[in-house]
């Protein structure tokens, strides 16, 4: 297994082994507007319009109301002392919060603060809070009147009023300390939903101070909730930006007690089930790994002992490593397809190589074993030379020579044709030369060999235009006696692939099947462009084979871009050609023999074949016979 398939398999496994947790927790942050309190149990219920800062969202408080837990207590920051203080209680009913100081006397705080002035002045807006120390204990029932146990002692009684003409209906006993103004805001007139803006640094501006005990009591007002809270929703504002409130629907309940049982069976059945489905895929994966290690294993021991039986012959065997240094860490492409692809290289001896990697998906090696035990018993100026190869474990590459005009495809196919147009003697001259090489490994080697994917893509053209067939990865070994080969599946590339490969219904698949391809490349050559085109707008050249041997059958122009006399002589001999190549059935072929000679012989020697395309004609076999009237004997 590489690097890749065990980064998949273990980010798989990790997936599959969390699952029981993703399903225990699927509301973990669904609900980030659910009241809770910092002591389960004890402690205020924290919800609008406060908030914890880190666990709800900013819209579930208003700025300045966030609250914090620390030491099983809720703090809220008071700016009016400069520091944060505990929150005792907090009354939803009555919108008020008791807070109380930590480690310290909070009415000890205010009186001492340099936050309040000790003016006796008394606007509207401000309030007295007068801080009396009483030597005598009594019952103080005045609403006004609130004692403070944290400033008293046995002897001695502290009290707050709030007022100053309220000081004077007290004991003499009690003597007035200081008296402070505090902002006054009364719960009818506070109103924090009209507020454009409010932060800690002003939250004293909307609170009303009231003494509780040891606490200060703060009163706060927020309509438009109250509604919202009693029909069992939570209220949140709907943005940071803006006053408007949003009612939001609770969090689901636990299930009851009843059901407790039940729900406890029904997740451990889940967890139980993820678990076996992760054990079972877990095993199905390392089996597969285990199988596939050992296909690999055997893949390369094959390769391995192919290579040694190989290794008498030219190609020089390579290592990953000097593939990397001759294409400079693989620099400059050529070219990619279906096998892989193409770089520019250069030997130490300063020859120009083409390095052509093997796509991974040839895992059996049959493609590569193929292309190297071919093309090593090839030796012919029509055929690329394999000068090297590599099989590094799983890393095969194949090393030819450099053809510095690339493949045939790119100049008979290129959009600019007046740059890239090679002229007709040309195009003559790269016929030939493909068909000699055809020639050769059909007849001229030990063993013939059968191509199987002859198309313009694989016909590469070196600096002089020469044609060299290349890429053997499909082909096929047979005695030079056997008329017959026996093929599993088909094998070429659409448009070049022979009737019988399909069916057999056409005949025998056999090295007739080659020059069925090199007739339909062939056309290709004349035309310039692919045989069947569906962008042509004129429908009857859609399919060009069938269109210009109806022209030749009717002495028509063949539509072609001819300068002189003798391009017309040397299209419409390649076209003639081209479609003997390409009859129907592999016997009314010629071998590739006769093909050389027919192109390398007169133009008045050619007669025009029968009617390959009769079957989508109108079926009037007199236009068949009057092209094959004069028909003479291809010889074998």
């Amino acid at each position: 297994m590489g690097s890749l398939e065990q980064s998949i398999f273990f980010r798989f496994l990790s997936l599959l082994l969390s699952l029981p947790l993703i399903i225990e927790y699927p509301h973990a942050y669904a609900h980030s507007c659910e009241p809770v309190r910092c002591d389960t149990g004890y402690g205020p219920l924290i919800k609008f319009p406060f908030r914890i800062k880190g666990l709800h969202h900013p819209r579930c408080g208003y700025p300045g109301f966030d609250l914090y837990c620390k030491d099983n207590y809720a703090f809220i920051h008071f700016p009016l002392l400069g520091r944060d203080v505990i929150v005792e209680r907090i009354d939803y009913e009555y919108q008020t919060l008791t807070i109380v100081a930590e480690k310290n006397c909070l009415w000890n705080l205010l009186f001492t603060s340099s936050n309040f002035t000790s003016s006796r002045i008394n606007p509207d807006s401000w309030t007295l809070h007068t801080l009396l120390n009483c030597s005598k204990k009594g019952s103080f029932v005045e609403e006004y009147v609130n004692p403070i146990s944290c400033l008293s002692d046995a002897e001695h009684e502290a009290l707050v009023v709030f007022g100053e003409d309220r000081v004077g209906s007290l004991p003499v006993s009690c003597r007035p300390i200081k008296t402070i103004s505090v902002p006054r805001l009364y719960p009818f007139n506070l109103n924090l939903m009209s507020a454009t803006q409010l932060t800690e640094n002003n939250i004293s501006e909307y609170i009303y101070f009231g003494g509780d005990g040891d606490g200060l009591n703060l009163v706060w007002y927020v309509p438009g909730c109250i509604d919202c809270e009693s029909s069992g929703n939570n209220c949140g504002y709907r943005d940071n930006n803006s006053s408007e409130t949003l009612c939001l629907p609770p969090p689901p309940r636990p299930p009851h007690k009843g059901s407790k049982r039940q729900h406890v069976i029904i997740v451990s059945s889940m967890g139980t089930l993820l678990l076996l489905t992760s054990l079972v895929i877990t095993i199905k994966f390392y089996c597969y790994w285990k199988s596939r290690r050992q296909l690999d294993l055997e893949n390369e021991n094959e390769v391995e002992k192919f290579l040694e039986n190989y290794k008498y012959l030219k190609p020089i065997r390579y290592s990953y490593a000097d593939l990397k240094r001759m294409t400079g860490q693989f620099k400059e492409i050529l070219g990619q397809g279906g096998y892989g692809c193409v770089y520019k290289g250069i030997l130490s001896n300063g020859t120009l190589v083409a390095v052509k990697i093997l796509k991974s998906f040839d895992i059996d090696g049959g493609e590569f074993i193929n292309e190297v035990g071919t093309m090593g018993k090839i030796h012919h100026v029509n055929v690329v030379r394999l000068l090297g190869f590599c099989a590094d474990r799983l890393k095969r590459a194949l090393i030819y020579e450099f053809m510095p005009n690339e493949s045939l495809e790119k100049h008979i196919f290129s959009k600019s044709s007046n740059d890239c147009f090679l002229g007709w003697e040309k195009l003559q001259n790269i016929a030939i030369g493909i068909a000699r090489g055809i020639e050769y490994i059909h007849q001229g080697c030990d063993q013939r060999i059968l191509h199987f994917d002859i198309k313009p893509h694989n016909i590469l053209l070196d600096q002089n235009f020469n044609p060299k067939i290349s890429d053997f990865g499909l082909a096929k070994l047979c005695s030079k006696g056997q008329s017959v080969v026996s093929m599993t599946k088909a094998r070429g590339t659409m448009g070049y692939i022979a009737p019988e490969v399909f069916s057999r219904n056409f005949g025998n698949v056999s090295y007739k099947s080659d020059v069925y391809s090199y007739g339909m490349l062939l056309l290709e050559m004349v035309s310039g462009r692919q045989n069947t085109d569906i962008t042509e707008e004129n429908t009857s050249r859609v399919f060009f084979p069938e269109w210009i041997y109806k022209r030749l059958c009717q002495g028509e122009d063949m539509g072609l871009e001819l300068q002189t006399d003798e391009d017309a002589h040397i299209a419409k001999k390649l076209t003639i050609v081209a479609l003997w190549c390409i009859q129907w059935y592999p016997v009314d072929r010629p071998p590739m023999r006769s093909v050389v000679h027919m192109l390398k012989g007169s133009m008045e020697n050619l007669t025009m074949p029968s009617n390959p395309f009769i079957s989508s004609l109108s079926g009037n076999k007199d236009t068949k016979n009057s092209c094959i009237t004069n028909l003479s004997v291809i010889p074998e």
